[in-house]
């Protein structure tokens, strides 16, 4: 029997999980994606930040995608989802400290940020403060979440391999 030329990818799924990390106003949520081999020290870790009236589920499908050979992170944002309210503090000022309190608890030196929506604004705080720790920024409109292909889209702009067949 004649083989074809490509073989197929045999990579395990990522494991998909929620957890709760101590922040400055409580707890934090958020869900993750890890590669099947442990997820540390592969590819450059993603912290995805959602828009106003979502949660971190919103970038379930990329998690899925992206979780193959790096660690992806997307949390609730402070007040939103299962995070804890920041009573006092701005919307975009508590979404900040709340990721820097993440970044350091998880010992992250460098991420790549997908934001979708407004979460840009606290993108472009986070690198005010973090600066040469984020490698790339890629900001998505509202409703690009849901387009075909995105996933491929942003492995090809993150720099990893193709998806599994």
């Amino acid at each position: 029997m004649a083989r074809s030329g490509k073989s197929p990818d045999l990579r395990p799924p990522p494991r998909l999980r929620r957890a709760y990390y101590d922040c400055r106003y409580g707890q934090l949520h958020l869900h993750n994606a890890i590669p099947a081999g442990g997820g540390f020290d592969e590819l450059t870790a993603v912290v995805c930040v959602h828009g106003s009236g979502e949660t971190g589920r919103v970038f379930m499908p990329l998690l899925k995608v992206l979780g193959y050979e790096r660690s992806v992170y997307a949390p609730d944002l402070p007040g939103c989802g299962e995070t804890d309210p920041a009573p006092g503090v701005g919307a975009v000022e508590s979404g900040v400290t709340m990721l820097e309190d993440f970044l350091d608890s998880m010992r992250i030196r460098s991420f790549d940020l997908v934001t979708l929506g407004d979460g840009q604004a606290i993108a472009q705080q986070l690198a005010r403060a973090r600066g040469a720790a984020i490698r790339r920024t890629i900001q998505l409109a509202p409703g690009e979440i849901d387009a075909p292909g995105l996933g491929a889209r942003l492995l090809a702009a993150l720099g990893g391999t193709a998806l599994p067949t």
